[in-house]
C-alpha cells in the first residue's frame, strides 16, 4: 500500500514531477517486504508539508495575558477569520516559551515562571491537554524555537544571564534535551525559523540589541554559523517559515516583518508590516504554506495579524486570540 511522505523527503528526487514531487513510497510485497520509489502521476501524490508549515490550523500556547501567567492552548483556522478557540491546557502557565511540532503533536518548551526548562506535549486532534514530555538542558525563556521532521531545537535564551545554547529534543521519546552546540552570539529574546535542513536564529538582545541571523544544521551538532542581518537590529521578535525563506516579524518598537533566503548568506530585506508594534513581547507565530501569522503581543493584546509570503503588503486582521497574551509559543498543523 502507498505510504504519505513529506516534502523534505521527495524534494530532489528525480520522477515523473516537479522537483520529484511524482514519487511515492509503496510497499513493496513481493520482494522481502522492502519500500521501493515509484514514479506516479504528480496529481495522485499527496504531499505533507514539512514541520515548520501546517494547512490546517494555528495554536498559540501560553504568555502573559496582563495578570498572570497564562496555560491557555488556542486553536485557529488558517481558512477564516474568527475567534480562536480553546485546545486545553498547558502543565503550567508560562512565558517566553519556543514552539516547535511534528506531524501530530505541538510542543512548548521552557519559558519563565521563573526560568522554567519543562518540555509540553500536546495533540493537534484532541483538546485534552498537554504532557510533560521531558526538560530543556538548563531551563530558559525568550529562546528561539526551530524544528526538523524528528527533533525540536532551542537557541539562546536567558537563565540568570544571556545563554549561547542550542538544545536538541525528540519528539518521539521523554528524555532531557542533549546540547546541540552553541550560537555565534550570546542572546535573549531571539526569532527562530526552520528550513528543511536547518534552524535560523536571528536578532535578539544582549548588551544592545541584535541584528545578526545564526543558522545550524539539524544534521550535525557542531553549533551555528553566520547566515547575513536582519535590515535592523531588534529584540522579542517572533519567526515565521516559508519554504524558501525565513520571516523575521515586529519587535520591541517595530512593526516591520524582514524577509531572508534560506539559500543564501545575504542582509534581510523588508516584506511589508504587522498592522501595529509588537513592542517588548514577542508573539506566537505559526506558518501555513502559504502565509504566516503573529499572534497577540505586548500590551497585552488578542490580535492575530495574516501576511502572506509571496506579496510585500502590510498584514491584515485574520481575527483574535480567546484571551489577550503575549510571549506565547506557535505551533501548526
Amino acid at each position: 500500500m502507498s505510504r504519505k511522505i513529506s516534502r523534505s523527503f521527495i524534494n530532489g528526487r528525480t520522477g515523473a514531477g516537479t522537483a520529484g514531487q511524482g514519487l511515492k513510497v509503496e510497499w513493496d510485497s513481493t520482494n522481502d517486504g522492502e519500500l521501493h520509489w515509484k514514479d506516479v502521476d504528480e496529481s495522485s501524490l499527496e504531499v505533507v508539508p514539512p514541520a515548520f508549515q501546517g494547512t490546517n490550523y494555528g495554536f498559540a500556547a501560553g504568555g502573559w495575558n496582563g495578570s498572570s501567567f497564562s496555560d491557555t492552548i488556542d486553536k485557529f483556522a488558517f481558512s477564516s477569520n474568527t475567534t480562536a478557540t480553546d485546545h486545553g491546557n498547558l502543565t503550567v502557565g508560562r512565558r517566553g516559551r519556543s514552539g516547535h511540532n511534528n506531524e501530530t503533536h505541538g510542543f512548548a518548551a521552557g519559558g519563565n515562571s521563573p526560568d522554567d526548562g519543562v518540555i509540553d506535549k500536546f495533540s493537534f486532534s484532541s483538546g485534552s491537554g498537554s504532557s510533560d514530555h521531558g526538560d530543556m538542558s538548563v531551563g530558559r525563556h525568550s529562546h528561539a524555537g526551530s524544528s526538523s521532521l524528528t527533533d525540536g531545537y532551542c537557541a539562546g535564551g536567558e537563565i540568570s544571564s544571556d545563554s549561547n545554547v542550542i538544545d536538541k529534543f525528540s519528539f518521539t521519546s521523554n528524555t532531557t534535551a542533549t546540547d546541540w552546540g552553541n550560537l555565534t552570539v550570546t542572546r535573549r529574546g531571539v526569532a527562530g525559523s526552520s528550513s528543511s535542513d536547518y534552524g535560523f536564529n536571528a536578532g535578539g538582545y544582549s548588551g544592545g540589541n541584535k541584528n545578526e541571523i545564526d543558522k545550524h544544521s539539524f544534521s550535525s551538532g557542531s553549533g551555528a554559523t553566520d547566515h547575513g542581518d536582519l535590515s535592523s537590529s531588534r529584540r522579542f521578535s517572533s519567526g515565521n517559515s516559508s519554504s524558501t525563506h525565513g520571516f523575521t516579524t515586529g519587535g520591541t518598537g517595530i512593526s516591520t516583518i524582514d524577509k531572508y533566503a534560506f539559500a543564501s548568506n545575504t542582509t534581510s530585506s523588508g516584506h511589508g508590516n504587522l498592522s501595529g508594534t509588537r513592542n517588548e513581547g514577542s508573539q506566537a507565530s505559526p506558518s501555513s504554506t502559504t502565509d504566516g501569522y503573529s499572534c497577540g503581543g505586548n500590551g497585552p493584546i488578542n490580535n492575530i495579524d495574516k501576511f502572506s509570503f509571496a506579496s510585500n503588503t502590510t498584514a491584515t486582521d485574520h481575527g483574535d486570540l480567546s484571551e489577550s497574551r503575549m510571549a506565547g509559543a506557535g505551533s501548526q498543523y
